[in-house]
Parts: structure tokens; sequence; C-alpha cells
């Protein structure tokens, strides 16, 4: 090799990419650098990006037509809410850009600080500094006169605390003992019981079914999670027996099985949610032109009941689209679960797909009338900060996840020789 060769071939020194071509080489280092072989945007799942955008935008607009009329007949801006969900998905983009820039092993290194933020966010909730919306004193005021929801982010909380409990033994390819186990339970414990507290049931269950989940996904084996199933099934029949849930949340769980027995009560929502999907036929009314939105016969119909809004304006297709984008997202985290490199990642990824794939079902279930009223929001579409925020973070951390595997996948493959 001659000098004014190995001059060239050596990264780093002045003129690299040759004494000639130090222009060339400089205008094409941006590109490098960006779609290289270990570069950040090279190794995200854009096909889950794409499908998450697909689903703000199409919230974003639902929101807004859900709630123009109401403004318009108070003389406020029809687009406040608009501008408002924006925000949200702005500012939640960012966290999940940030969120996916961090290596999984500081996602898992911060895990005890984000458990305990949500527990104390979760008590400041029941102290003097939290407020009451519709009878829950789930709400955090904020200067600015905005709110945050605690409980949106317990979800987090329990999701990274319990995949670093189950995965202690785990990453050294054994099951997890009934030790990790009960760590998880314990630790899950204080958010469930903080939440119920509220009262915010359906949050509550949502947990419930994230922490099952995870350690159904563990690898524990089959006698125990038969045991586990039979000890929830009794807490459950011990909360009805000693009232701990009250008279009004078990009307919501009992009257979806007939909604017209109390239409001036618990089946009222169920019963006008029906009514506003069907009406919507196979191509809907179209956005902004929904009778039943525009009256608000449905209550909160820009959070919880924001699919009655898709049934009526966007009709059984729009429905059907929505269901799919979200099973797309659901099928990109179990995905990314069974291609993690180590057992945090995969049980982080698994518990994610679980809480989404819950919360839709609830969600959408309660609109068509297969599900009680739990007032949960639908991800990505409802509208609300607080929720946003922890949909997008959880995004970022499922993103973290893909990369780690995808860097080290091509680092092997940068690594191995090639044979001629």
């Amino acid at each position: 090799m001659s000098l004014r060769e190995g001059y060239r071939a050596v990264p780093g020194l002045p003129g690299y990419g040759g004494l000639r071509g130090g222009g060339q080489g400089s205008r094409g280092s941006l590109a490098t650098r960006a779609f290289g072989r270990q570069s950040f945007l090279r190794h995200l799942d854009w096909l889950l990006i794409a499908v998450v955008l697909a689903l703000c935008v199409l919230g974003t607009l639902l929101v807004w037509s859900a709630t123009q009329p109401a403004q318009l007949q108070a003389g406020l801006s029809p687009r406040t809410y608009l501008y408002k969900d924006v925000v949200w998905f702005g500012i939640g983009l960012l966290l999940m850009t940030g969120v996916s820039m961090l290596d999984v092993r500081q996602i898992r290194a911060y895990t005890p600080a984000a458990y305990g933020l949500a527990l104390l966010a979760l008590l400041a909730v029941l102290t003097p500094i939290g407020s009451s919306v519709n009878g829950a004193k789930a709400w955090i005021n904020l200067p600015g006169g905005f709110q945050v929801e605690p409980s949106e982010f317990a979800k987090l909380g329990l999701v990274l605390i319990c995949a670093m409990m189950l995965s202690r033994l785990g990453d050294g390819g054994k099951r997890p003992l009934l030790r990790e186990v009960a760590l998880a339970v314990v630790c899950a414990a204080p958010l469930v019981a903080l939440v119920i507290k509220e009262p915010a049931l359906g949050v509550a269950l949502v947990l419930l079914a994230v922490l099952i989940g995870m350690i159904g996904m563990s690898g524990l084996r089959l006698r125990w999670l038969a045991v586990l199933a039979v000890a929830s099934v009794a807490a459950g029949a011990l909360a009805i027996k000693v009232h701990l849930l009250k008279s009004y949340q078990l009307q919501r769980f009992t009257s979806f099985t007939n909604p017209s027995a109390n239409l001036t009560g618990a089946g009222y929502n169920a019963q006008q949610a029906k009514i506003a999907v069907g009406s919507g036929g196979l191509t809907g009314h179209g956005l902004f032109h929904g009778s039943l939105v525009a009256g608000n016969f449905v209550p909160s119909q820009s959070t919880d009941f924001i699919f009655t809004v898709a049934g009526e304006e966007l009709g059984f297709a729009g429905c059907i689209a929505i269901v799919v984008l979200l099973g797309v997202v659901i099928a990109r985290a179990l995905r990314i679960a069974a291609r993690a490199e180590d057992q945090f990642g995969t049980l982080v990824a698994a518990g994610i797909a679980v809480w989404f794939a819950f919360q839709a079902f609830v969600n959408v279930g309660m609109t068509i009338g297969i599900m009680p009223i739990t007032g949960l929001p639908l991800p990505f579409i409802s509208y609300g900060g607080s929720a946003a925020f922890a949909d997008m973070i959880a995004i970022g951390i499922l993103q973290s996840v893909h990369r780690k595997r995808t860097g080290l996948a091509a680092a092997f493959s940068a690594r191995a020789p090639v044979v001629r």
C-alpha cells in the first residue's frame, strides 16, 4: 500500500476520504452518520413509528370533531382542543425520541427511580394538592391550568419494576422462582391499592392484567400459574364480598349485560354508545357531520368514548382501520419481545403489549356493549396529555429494546470475517 493510499484509508485524519476527495467525503458524512450501519435512525422500527403517527393523526381529528360543537355553542374557539392535542402529541414525540436513544441497560438502571416517582405521584394525589374530576381524585394541578394524571404513569412504573424483578434469574437462562414472582406482586400491590383508592377501577384492571400477563410470560411453571389464577379469582370475590367496590362500580360491571334495564343510570352511556357506533353504517357520515356527536348524546366522547365518534363519522371501515392499526402496534411489541436480547427487554416489551391490548379491547368493547364501562382511554386516540405522554414513552422503550437487538446483530455482522 502506498503512502497516499494509507493516508486515505485512515479515518479521523484531516482530509479523510482522499487528498482531493475530502469535500465529497464531508458531504457524505451526514448521510453516513444518519443511516450508516451503527446509526440511531437505521435501528429504529419505522413501521411501528409510522403506525403510531397514523393513530395520533386520526385521534387528533376525532378529538377535534368531538369537541368542536360544544365549543361553538359556548362561544369559544372550535380549535382549542385541536391545538391542545397537537401539543400533547408533539411533546409525546419528543419524549419517545429521548427514551428511544437510551440503552436498555440505562432504562433498567433508571427503573427504581421511575417506580419510586410513580408511587410518590399516586400518594400526592391523595393529599390536598390532588384534585377531583367526576368523583375520582386522580389528578394533580400544575401551574398554568395544566393537570397530570399519575395513574397513567403507574402503568409504566409497573411494567418496568415487574420486568426487573422477574428477570433477576431469567437472564441466566433460568425460570423465575416464586421469590421473584412474590417480589413483583409486592411491588405491584401499592400501585394497585393507590389507584383503587382514587378510585380509578379501569386503571387498576390494566395494572392487574399487566402483572398477570408478565408473570405468565416470564416462564413460570404452569402449575404455579394455575395457583395464581385461582388466587386472583378468590381475591376478586373477596373484594366484592367485603364491599371494597362501591355500588356504582358494581352497577357498571353488571349494566353492560342489560343496559336497557337502567337507561337513566349506569346503562345510559352503554346504550347511547351502541346507537352512535351503529348509526355510522359502513362508511360513516364524514368527519364533523355526526348528528349524535354534535348533540353530545354520548358523555366523555372525546376521551373514554372516542370510538363512538369514529363509529358515527368514519363508519365500520374507519373503526376497522383503527383496530387494525392498534393490532399492528401490539404485534410489533410482541415481535420485539420475542427477539429481545435479554429477559428484561423481553418482559418490558411483553408488558407493554399486554397493556395496549387489554386497554384497547376494554375501550372498544365498552362502546359496543361487550365490556363494562371502566373509564379507560383508547391508546393514541383519546384526548389527554398524561395518557399521550405515557403511551409515547412506552413506544420509546420498545424502540430502545429493538435497537439493542438490531445494533448487536449489526455489530456481529460487521466483525464477521469475509469468506472469499
